[in-house]
């Protein structure tokens, strides 16, 4: 079965991959991340994930980055977790529109492997996004997988960032970390 995984980050992409290959999927990568602020913050986590998949032997599309779509999805929603409900969607949905137009069989995303995100948002989104395009949203609680795959990055010397991605939550982990 031919699957479409949406990448968020490199560490992420260790367990998850390991387990659709064990599962007899064919995967190919999708890094598809408008969200991450700034540009060289985003140029690092792609080079990270050139990088692994390269070791991994994945093929990956990089779709361009585009900031101003994520800007466009969350409108005034500023606050988590309505702020990461939009940028999960409009991720998901993306990626299930290139699974159905490319013929893949299903699609999932290295999302659901983080601990800090929400699982029954996600498998919602997923499960939307997946009957909008006409296309399966596969589901797996990946967090089992997390801090191994954390680890082997850190291990591998691969780029493990410290925020999730935006602006608001860069902002909101140095407020965090003041307190």
């Amino acid at each position: 079965m031919k699957i479409l995984l949406h990448i968020c980050c490199a560490p992420c992409l260790i367990y998850p991959l390991k387990r659709l290959n064990g599962q007899g999927f064919k995967a190919k990568g999708f890094y598809y991340n408008p969200n991450i602020f700034p540009i060289g913050e985003y140029e690092r986590r792609k080079d990270a994930v050139l990088t692994l998949s390269k070791e991994l032997r994945l093929e990956v599309d990089y779709p361009e980055y585009l900031p101003a779509e994520f800007t466009e999805a969350i409108g005034a929603n500023l606050c988590a977790p309505e702020r990461c409900g939009y940028c999960w969607k409009i991720r998901l949905t993306r990626t299930a529109l290139y699974a159905k137009e490319n013929g893949f069989d299903a699609f999932s995303s290295t999302l659901l492997v983080s601990p800090y995100q929400s699982q029954e948002s996600l498998k919602q989104l997923g499960n939307q996004a997946g009957e909008e395009a006409g296309v399966s949203f596969y589901y797996e609680d990946f967090r089992v997988g997390f801090r191994q795959a954390h680890e082997e990055a850190r291990n591998k010397g691969i780029y493990c960032q410290k925020y999730c991605g935006c602006s608001y939550s860069e902002a909101e982990r140095k407020i965090k970390v003041k307190k």
